[in-house]
């Protein structure tokens, strides 16, 4: 696969000179997203130099580099990884055949969804945090935000790229539809659900990325597994991209965290809102927010949308090569969660229609991680106290616990309870309107509002006081 050329209207490394109907395709494409990124793309911001990472080639060990550039301005392309010689489908009813590099006549329609579909998450991340940009906690922040969102306007450039190149009118008409839906409007909202909610603070937006960001890369990972190819490639790249978001999130929370700590040791108390920082029993109650709606994104525990995708090969599990099983799964089973009357109690199902449960499982292990790294800085500083994940069935709107009343800890209770309780497990106006009072900018080079502590380090080497955007 050639390199990336810059040089071309419409970076890319997959020839595009070479097919002029696609090519011209695209670039009818290009006018129409940028104008949804200046009406739509981060609010107040588009004319300031920012430090961003740019793309230079698909390989892993040194494939970008740094500096600063306008937004607008950003080169937005299309990167597939290099392909893998002689691949072939790992799994379902195709195992062993070789890869496809066009897609499937009697998989056209089932392919063309599950790329829409993500590529419609794309842009509504982008949408969601718009505003945020105003209120930023400093410039390291205002950065990451930044990188984020050029980032994710370049995933859906690349799913764009599939549905033109493969799917002929009916993918242009998708690729229209990408930038005509809107992050929560009523008329014309996002396919996904999480993707209509809110992102109106910083808090949210850190736990969106370590939450609702890593089902992302488990969606990717999965789809990275594809008979289907160019898929494959186009998914391989993006989780090289996905990594930092989650980093993002991840490291937002644990600063957040860290500072409450230190507000709570220095003026010994948890009552932290008199002193202008968040404290843990807030930081959990977000937390309980963001993952139940992540939660939602894996679909129904019991699923034979997701049983066909594996067995015609268009999407498998994550890490599906690393399998010690048969990869066809038509005797295996799989233990499943359902409520028994009062109860939640699990029993074994088919493995194939338990895929989505599968998955979430090895999402809610990774979310698992990353909250273990926030106990820890808890635990360095002498606090009793410990953040948890909420448990898969509670504040659930899909699936089988679809409006069951399940506590934090996981067990039914009666509506009255969940009426008296709800506003201990979920934030409520109060936390809102106070999270959104911290909400004062913060753009002095090193300097960090005072809910957050400062990163270890800086971005690429840089110092944290570095300027990592020019406001002047």
């Amino acid at each position: 696969m050639a390199g990336i050329d810059y040089t071309a209207l419409i970076p890319n490394n997959v020839s595009l000179h070479e097919n002029r109907r696609l090519q011209r395709a695209l670039e009818d494409w290009q006018p129409k997203f940028l104008e949804w990124w200046r009406d739509m793309g981060p609010d107040g911001f588009q004319a300031k130099e920012v430090y961003l990472r740019t793309a230079t080639s698909v390989d892993a060990q040194g494939w970008a580099k740094f500096g600063y550039t306008r937004m607008p301005d950003y080169r937005w392309g299309i990167f597939l990884a290099e392909p893998e010689p002689g691949r072939q489908v790992n799994f379902g009813d195709h195992k062993g055949q070789p890869a496809w590099q066009e897609v499937p006549g009697e998989y056209r329609g089932t392919l063309r969804r599950l790329i829409v579909t993500q590529g419609d998450t794309e842009p509504a991340s982008v949408e969601q945090q718009r505003h945020l940009g105003r209120t930023c906690p400093s410039l390291y922040d205002l950065r990451n935000i930044f990188q984020v969102n050029v980032e994710e306007g370049r995933h859906l450039w690349a799913m764009v790229y599939l549905l033109d190149a493969h799917f002929g009118r009916d993918g242009r008409e998708e690729s229209e539809a990408l930038l005509q839906r809107r992050s929560g409007d009523a008329d014309k909202p996002r396919i996904l659900g999480a993707f209509n909610e809110k992102t109106p603070d910083w808090l949210s937006f850190f736990m969106f990325f370590f939450v609702t960001d890593r089902d992302g890369k488990y969606q990717l990972a999965s789809l990275a597994e594809s008979g289907f190819d160019p898929l494959s490639q186009t998914c391989r790249f993006m989780l090289t991209e996905e990594a930092h978001h989650m980093f993002v999130g991840e490291t937002g929370i644990m600063r957040i965290v860290q500072r409450a700590c230190e507000l709570m040791r220095e003026r010994k108390t948890d009552d932290l809102r008199k002193h202008g920082g968040i404290d843990l029993r807030t930081i959990q109650r977000y937390q309980n927010f963001h993952c139940s709606v992540s939660l939602d994104l894996f679909g129904s525990e019991i699923s034979t949308n997701a049983a066909n995708f594996y067995t015609t090969g268009l999407k498998g599990r994550f890490e599906e090569t690393k399998k010690q099983d048969d990869h066809l799964l038509k005797e295996a089973a799989y233990t499943v969660a359902e409520l028994d009357g009062e109860r939640i109690v699990t029993r074994e199902a088919g493995a194939l229609v338990s895929l989505n449960e599968r998955l979430r499982d090895d999402y809610i292990a990774d979310c698992a991680r990353g909250v273990a790294r926030w106990n820890e800085v808890i635990k360095q500083h002498g606090i009793d106290f410990e953040l948890r994940l909420p448990h898969r069935a509670f504040h659930r709107a899909i699936g089988m616990f679809a409006d069951v009343r399940v506590s934090p800890d996981g067990q039914v209770v009666s509506q009255a309870e969940w009426d008296a309780k709800h506003g201990n497990w979920l934030p409520t106006e109060e936390d809102k309107a106070y999270i959104e009072s911290l909400m004062q900018p913060v753009t002095e080079p090193g300097k960090f509002a005072n809910w957050i502590a400062p990163p270890a380090r800086g971005i690429n080497g840089q110092p944290v006081d570095f300027e990592y955007v020019r406001l002047a």
